[in-house]
């Protein structure tokens, strides 16, 4: 049985964090993974929204949680949950990285600048 369409169960996840985040130094709320092609960008809930701004601008639909015991999946093209395979291990950033992450960048008023 092959996987849905815009999902790839072989490919590896970009990293423990979300790319541009990293990239910049920036700091995320949650993580999501690219069910296409592995990039992991932070949540919509997040400043950056770098995992919608990957679907949108690279065509890939599918993302999924990379946050620890969450295993849905989202397409953007219903804007609805979808069924999908196991994934390629990692399959969420590793459980000492804190939500939100990472380590050192979280700023004290945090939940203030996410309009909490």
């Amino acid at each position: 049985m092959s996987a849905p369409s815009g999902i790839d169960p072989t490919v590896l996840p970009s990293g423990p964090g979300c790319v541009e985040c990293e990239a910049t130094g920036s700091w995320w709320f949650h993580l999501r993974r690219c069910a296409q092609c592995g990039h992991v960008g932070c949540c919509d809930s997040s400043l950056g929204t770098h995992a919608t701004a990957h679907a949108q601008e690279s065509g890939h639909p599918v993302i999924t949680s990379y946050e620890p015991g969450e295993d849905w999946f989202f397409d953007h093209r219903t804007q609805g949950t979808v069924d999908g395979p196991e994934l390629a291990a990692p399959t969420s950033h590793p459980a000492d990285q804190p939500t939100p992450g990472p380590v050192g960048r979280v700023p004290a008023d945090w939940v203030a600048q996410l309009g909490g």
